[in-house]
């Protein structure tokens, strides 16, 4: 007597995206960039601030700007990408005119900005600093 059973019913658990697997950073690496250059461009970034906002050197910057590195992005780099993307979404929501571009450098007295411009705080406090701005800005369109 042959015994059947009936196929699972319980679906195959889906990883979650993570930016620690390489092959999720190669997925990814491509429309990070895109979104970051649309950024760059946006907020009129000089080479050295987009530079320092992704983490790397000017000149890995300017392959980067011109099509050329062809590397993925890292962990933290993609970390950067999607702070400094979510904050530029932010403040389009926030704001229905061109101060959603013109925000980001205009001085801030606040005790997260210090009289710096966002750019500036950015620059200055990394990682850490770019998702403190964007949980500013979200809190303010009423996101949190």
């Amino acid at each position: 007597m042959s015994v059947t059973t009936a196929p699972s019913t319980q679906a195959t658990p889906i990883q979650p995206q993570s930016f620690a697997r390489e092959s999720d950073r190669a997925r990814l690496t491509p429309a990070g960039l895109a979104g970051l250059k649309s950024v760059a461009l946006a907020w009129r970034l000089s080479g050295h601030e987009a530079a320092d906002l992704l983490g790397v050197s000017p000149s890995t910057w300017d392959r980067i700007r011109a099509g050329t590195w062809r590397q993925s992005l890292s962990q933290d780099q993609l970390m950067r990408v999607s702070a400094i993307v979510g904050i530029y979404k932010g403040l389009h929501l926030l704001f229905a005119d061109d101060m959603a571009d013109r925000w980001i450098r205009l001085r801030n007295s606040g005790p997260l900005f210090a009289n710096l411009t966002p750019v500036e705080a950015m620059q200055e406090h990394g990682i850490p600093g770019m998702i403190e701005i964007r949980r500013y800005i979200d809190a303010l369109r009423g996101g949190l």
